[in-house]
């Protein structure tokens, strides 16, 4: 059965180390916890999407490393079809780097590696899933160039498109505007993400329900995202939430 919501977009791998406070440049200091999580824009919004009960496949990039291969588990763990999951050896799986102090400030190194690669021979590859679906996402952790190809393909299938401007961008290709039905911008990595994921799932299972309704209803989604650890591990499922969201 096609996938009622294809996203286009990133995976990233997040390594984050807790300590009492940042350290200065050249410095040394000792952490007090580390752990691995799931991240990155694409797969974020559609591991949202699959947990509400939406039927998923994200289009993306992956390298053929060990990172690569937990992503692609996490993602059949969570029911989303990794047909179109490509994994590369010219390049290292996305990973985000991230420092957290205390007083929850915190530093940040983005490596895209695979996910840069991503490209519209991928794209063509995967154009039945895109033209089929009920609602393609796309964002711009990938290289827009690709983000804004899938969102000409889904339109020339009169597929509905759903496009979060993050991380934002400075001289944004003004066809993003035209080819986006819905431009959804936020800048909140974790809670954002969840509210996109659950605005494509409302999209394609609810195209009926008001625009305001379909907000509120993801608002509500993504603020009980905001109460639990992590990123993807905080999302939801829908058998968890009030049954009037649906």
């Amino acid at each position: 059965m096609a996938a009622e919501v294809a996203v286009v977009g990133s995976c990233m791998t997040d390594l984050v180390s807790l300590t009492t406070r940042l350290p200065k440049a050249g410095e040394t200091i000792l952490g007090h916890k580390f752990f691995i999580g799931f991240g990155g824009k694409g797969a974020n919004q559609c591991v949202q999407s699959a947990r509400l009960g939406a039927k998923t496949s994200l289009i993306c990039k992956v390298g053929k490393d060990s990172f690569g291969n937990d992503y692609v588990e996490n993602l059949k763990k969570n029911g989303i079809s990794t047909a179109f999951v490509g994994q590369t050896t010219d390049a290292a799986t996305g990973t985000a780097s991230i420092i957290v102090n205390s007083e929850g400030q915190n530093v940040i190194v983005i490596v895209p590696g695979a996910n840069l690669l991503l490209n519209c021979e991928d794209l063509k590859r995967a154009s039945d899933v895109i033209c089929k679906a009920k609602v393609v996402v796309c964002q711009l952790e990938i290289n827009p160039a690709v983000s804004l190809e899938a969102l000409k393909m889904a339109r020339a299938s009169g597929v509905k498109t759903l496009f979060n401007p993050a991380p934002a961008l400075a001289d944004l290709d003004p066809q993003f505007y035209t080819l986006s039905d819905i431009f959804c911008c936020n800048e909140t990595e974790g809670a954002g993400d969840s509210f996109v994921g659950a605005l494509a799932f409302y999209l394609a299972y609810y195209p009926k329900l008001p625009m305001e309704e379909m907000i509120r209803k993801c608002n509500c989604i993504a603020s009980v995202s905001v109460q639990a650890s992590g990123t993807q591990s905080s999302y939801p499922y829908g058998k968890d939430l009030p049954q009037d969201l649906f």
